[in-house]
């Protein structure tokens, strides 16, 4: 029998931030990988510290983008790479009255830092209002974070490729299959409705398209422009466009609608030739009050879930996979805001 700290069940954000955690305060685990694409894994790493629809901010916008730029820098002292992408955003305005709303809301106290009050016009792309600079906004190099943090798992025999099997956890015993554990932390996304455990958790799935271009003619690699969705390059030729949000097609495979919506949204401003290569999806766990869930078991007390992270993956698995691990080894309570148990009140 192998005794580990930790069993991580899911590899997306939530549990790989998560396996940050236990890396940097020495905690032994092991992470279980069924070796399919998440949404996490396709999604377009946005890190945006503004909803650029109503240009307001967030819950702890400010403690996040700090925190997941300090928890890069340690991260990359063991992978050997910086997965930020120094590309802000540009947000294309529709008419003056946009100009104003965001000039508005630049002056006040909480959105100063991240509203820039000098617009810019962008070349190739129509915008004939201008756009606005999100300050502190970046992406994540997706494809690096995930090959890079799965290699480094691999190599220090931390990465179990497998499915994980319910029935053969044992809580009351702390063990599964071979591995005797001290905290088990399911990570699962939308994968939760088949845990026995906590399939009873709020967590609505939120599903995404997105497509890959190739255009004819080149934006500036250096930035991020948003009209209704993101594009930027990829660094193959390729750029990436989207994503959509739908609650209701739920189907497992690719939504002509939601591909002909991102066409239309490319047309509106890119207005040279494209032509798409690649579609894609996945599936957000997504909660009402978009906030995550974390906590732990009401009746094991080793056996915790990490989920909800919605549309703010990278920043919400960053910064609170920190407060789980203070939670279970420091007992620091959880914030109300994001505890399992808000929901029982």
């Amino acid at each position: 029998m192998k005794s580990v700290d930790y069993i991580i069940v899911g590899d997306g954000y939530a549990g790989l931030f998560l396996a940050h955690q236990l890396i940097k305060n020495n905690k032994s685990f092991v992470i279980f990988s069924e070796g399919r694409k998440n949404a996490s894994q396709v999604s377009a790493g946005i890190i945006n510290p503004v909803v650029l629809k109503k240009f307001t901010t967030f819950w702890k916008a400010q403690e996040q983008i700090d925190f997941l730029k300090s928890s890069l820098k340690e991260i990359e002292s063991y992978t050997g790479e910086n997965y930020l992408i120094d590309a802000s955003i540009h947000r294309i305005f529709h008419d003056e009255n946009e100009q104003k709303l965001w000039l508005k809301k630049s002056g006040n106290e909480e959105l100063s830092n991240f509203l820039d009050e000098n617009f810019e016009s962008l070349n190739v792309v129509k915008n004939d209002f201008l756009s606005g600079k999100v300050n502190q906004s970046a992406r994540l190099n997706v494809n690096g974070f995930f090959a890079g943090l799965f290699n480094y798992f691999e190599k220090n025999n931390f990465l179990i490729s497998e499915k994980f099997e319910y029935a053969k956890l044992n809580p009351s015993e702390s063990t599964y299959k071979d591995f005797n554990f001290k905290n088990i932390i399911f990570c699962e996304g939308m994968g939760v409705k088949e845990n026995p455990y906590f399939s009873e958790i709020t967590v609505n799935p939120n599903k995404g398209h997105h497509i890959k271009v190739e255009l004819s003619q080149p934006i500036p690699e250096n930035i991020t422009i948003k009209k209704k969705h993101f594009l930027f390059p990829t660094g193959n030729g390729l750029y990436f466009y989207g994503g959509t949000y739908d609650r209701e097609q739920l189907h497992h495979h690719i939504d002509e609608s939601a591909v002909n919506q991102l066409i239309n949204g490319l047309s509106e401003f890119y207005p040279y030739d494209f032509e798409v290569k690649e579609i894609n999806f996945g599936f957000r766990p997504t909660v009402k009050d978009r906030r995550p869930i974390i906590g732990r078991h009401e009746v094991y007390s080793n056996l915790y879930v990490f989920n909800g992270l919605g549309a703010r993956g990278i920043l919400n698995g960053c910064y609170f996979s920190r407060d789980l691990f203070r939670f279970i080894e420091e007992d620091i309570p959880l914030d109300e805001e994001v505890s399992l148990n808000r929901f029982n009140k």
